[in-house]
């Protein structure tokens, strides 16, 4: 299914929201295509532009699957070049110093190893749990059994936590590609409500902060006992704080984090996320802002491969999710058609 050209695909990495997305959405799709990336202003809408140690990393690991040749790879570069060759199945260890996310490195390899010939592991090390970034909890919980309907598979492993500044998380990665096309499905209602509960990571925090903020959520959302769980804590972990809250549904499952810090209360922590929950629940969307933002990539590789329409409901589309659907159009022939109103907002790829 690849669709190699000798120009390269040239992004603007200030348009939309201007951040490390159109980058890694760009790598990603680049070696699942073979098509050559060449991307300007990288970050441009961030404080500080240009390749961070986490960017770098996914650079990198994209080039490492691929047999690339890159250009431009180094700290704070605002320019890139990016010639993949065939994405290769393996096992493979990508490392971030500090608290960057390897999720995000996760996120940059995926959808290539998707499309590979065989099973691949990923041993991935650096932060598990950072803000502007998908936590673990949320791709084994929410996103994993997505790529499962494609027909492909996805198993995480959390074998280390890694919080901000220290990071030091482990992850293990088992990426098994379908056994043909990936298949296209639509994802338009949650379903009945079947479970939800709270859950608090926070390593090297004295123990009445988690406490607070799991009682404080639970009274606002009317979750007690059960519910309201305080997460395993391994040794040496933190400090750090995550307060996640999953909520399973007939056809899906949605996992939204909130995180501590030094300025905000135990009980402001927990609002802010109640606030959050209950908008997700006053829409009849099936996915919240963050799950449509990976899932709109998933479904136009399944769009293109299956060569079918599929749609998705979310109770917001936001500039990251468009900024997204921009970029996946430049290496994909899909289309996406956006319509919002009402209680939730439809999300429409379909081969071009």
């Amino acid at each position: 299914m690849t669709n190699i050209q000798e120009k390269p695909i040239e992004l603007d990495g200030s348009q939309g929201e201007g951040g490390g997305q159109i980058l890694r959405t760009g790598l990603a799709l680049s070696v699942a295509t073979g098509q050559p990336l060449a991307i300007e202003k990288i970050r441009a809408g961030r404080a500080k532009p240009g390749l961070m140690r986490q960017h770098l990393a996914c650079v990198n690991a994209a080039a490492a699957i691929s047999g690339a040749q890159v250009e431009g790879a180094e700290l704070g570069s605002q320019s890139l070049r990016f010639t993949p060759g065939a994405v290769r199945a393996g096992e493979y260890r990508f490392a971030i110093s500090g608290a960057g996310s390897c999720m995000l490195v996760l996120q940059t390899v995926l959808p290539p190893l998707l499309l590979a010939g065989a099973q691949s592991r990923v041993h991935l090390s650096g932060g598990t749990h950072n803000p502007m970034a998908p936590p673990f909890h949320f791709l084994e919980r929410a996103f994993a059994p997505l790529v499962r309907r494609l027909g492909a598979d996805l198993q995480l492993t959390l074998r280390r936590c890694g919080f901000y500044p220290a990071g030091g998380g482990e992850v293990e990665a088992v990426v098994v590609p379908a056994a043909g096309p990936l298949q296209p499905f639509d994802l338009i209602a949650r379903g009945a409500h079947r479970a939800g509960h709270a859950e608090c990571l926070a390593p090297g925090l004295p123990r009445h902060v988690p406490t607070r903020e799991l009682d404080t959520l639970g009274g606002a959302m009317g979750w007690s006992g059960e519910q309201l769980r305080l997460g395993a804590v391994r040794q040496n972990e933190g400090p750090g704080n995550a307060l996640m809250a999953t909520l399973a549904y007939e056809h899906v499952t949605e996992v939204f984090t909130a995180f501590g810090e030094k300025s905000m209360s135990a009980e402001q922590v927990a609002h802010g996320l109640a606030r959050e929950l209950r908008a997700f629940q006053k829409s009849e969307a099936a996915v919240g802002p963050h799950l449509a933002d990976q899932l709109a990539l998933l479904q136009a590789l399944a769009a293109w491969q299956g060569r079918k329409a599929c749609a998705f409901t979310c109770s917001e589309v936001t500039e990251h999710t468009r900024t997204n659907c921009a970029v996946i159009e430049r290496f994909l022939p899909v289309r996406f058609a956006i319509a919002e109103g009402g209680d939730a907002c439809r999300v429409q790829v379909a081969p071009a």
